[in-house]
Parts: C-alpha cells; structure tokens; sequence
C-alpha cells in the first residue's frame, strides 16, 4: 500500500516532504534482502518517469526548476541511485549558474563544484569529476577578489587553487586509464577471435578431401582466409585512426 501511495503522489507531481517521508517509511525495513528488493523496484519507477516530469517543468520557472530537481536528487539519494542522483544535482548546478547572472542568491560557489567533484571522483564518474573542476577553478568568488583579503586568505585561495587542480588531474588520468582498459579489452577479442578463425584454417587445412567435397573445402579454406585478412587489414586501419 504504501509503495502504491508513493507511486501515486509522483505520478501526481506531489514533489514535497510529504511525498519523501511516504518514500522514507517504504525504506525502512529490518529484512536487508526485502529492503533491496524495494529499492530497486523504485529506482526502475523513477526511471522510468523521470524524462516526463524534465519535460512537463521545461516551460516553467526557474525557482520550480530547481525545487523539482531537489526532490528528484533526494528521490535518488533515498532508493540508492548513485548515477541519477549525480544527474540531477548536475542538472541542478548548472542551471543556477546559467541564471546566476539575473539572481546572486543562485551562484554556485566554488565549495559547490569541489564537493560535486569528490563525489563524483567517489562513484567512478571521472569526465564529470574534471568538468566540476574546471567550474570550481573558474567560478568567480566575491570573498576572494575583495580588497581586503589577507594574506592569510591569499595563502587559502592558493592552496584550494592546488587541490582543484591535484583532482582535476587526478580525474582525467583515471579517465584516460578507463579508456585503456575498454582498448586493452577490445583488443583481446578481436585478436581472440582472429586465432579461432586462422585455428579453423589450419583444422580445414589438415582435413583430406576429394573428388567435390575438395572443391568445396578449397572455397571455404580461401573464404576464410580472405575474413582473416580483412579482420587484419581493418584493425591496421583502427590502429592507424587511433
């Protein structure tokens, strides 16, 4: 009953407290087993009626914007949707900043940016985790450009300055190293899959044949080759684009 009631308070875009303690109640549960069963039912709901609720709030303003993203990265945070909890603080990120500019009371502060970093360093999300830097190291903080900022100040503004970059960099090298990985990987099958054909050639090749029956193991013996030879000439030119 009370996931039918959760259900039913989103699908009538009751985006409130409310709603959230339905959802807190529904969570709370001794069995762990049953309690990831829940979860996971619900992260599927909200999956799944995620992209109408971004459309129906395209039209309106900003402030609403905003107040639906929140429910929906508490939403997430609750079912334990680590991805779309991220999505939707990002979301929510960017469009204070791209308003900021009309609102003060909006602008995304550099601890912001540094903190959506972390956590998106934390969940392996590392193109995200560099972006949010480069916000952070680009954000315009009023504190820090004031006249009378000391010494001091100056002293934390560097080293906040060193740390941002430390992950910044630190998240493009993991970056890179997931792509080598999806390389190495992609590489191993392809080469695995070219020794089980050249394999074939070489069983085709020992197999005695005669009268039509060679015929035939000859055109299946050049088809293979020919296969072999394309796979290798393809994966020269992948090499050679990379």
């Amino acid at each position: 009953m009370q996931i039918s009631l959760f259900r039913s308070l989103v699908q009538s875009r009751r985006f409130d407290d409310v709603t959230l303690r339905v959802l807190e109640s529904i969570l709370v549960c001794k069995d762990v087993e049953s309690s990831l069963q829940v979860q996971s039912c619900l992260r599927e709901f909200m999956r799944s009626e995620i992209m109408c609720i971004i459309k129906e709030t395209a039209a309106r303003s900003t402030e609403d914007k905003l107040y639906v993203i929140e429910f929906l990265v508490r939403t997430f945070a609750l079912v334990g949707d680590a991805k779309s909890c991220l999505a939707m603080r990002y979301e929510g990120l960017i469009l204070r900043g791209l308003v900021s500019s009309s609102n003060c009371s909006l602008q995304v502060s550099q601890k912001e940016w540094v903190t959506f970093a972390e956590h998106s360093m934390k969940n392996g999300f590392y193109k995200v985790a560099k972006k949010a830097c480069e916000n952070a190291l680009a954000c315009y903080e009023t504190d820090d450009m004031a006249d009378g900022m000391t010494d001091d100040d100056s002293y934390k503004k560097v080293q906040m300055t060193n740390n941002i970059k430390r992950l910044r960099n630190a998240a493009e090298a993991s970056s890179s190293s997931s792509r080598s990985v999806r390389a190495l990987a992609a590489e191993y099958l392809k080469k695995k899959e070219s020794d089980k054909i050249k394999m074939q050639v070489r069983d085709h090749e020992k197999t005695p044949s005669v009268g039509s029956s060679l015929f035939r193991e000859g055109i299946k013996r050049r088809n293979l080759r020919r296969l072999v030879d394309y796979q290798n000439m393809k994966q020269l030119d992948q090499s050679k684009d990379n």
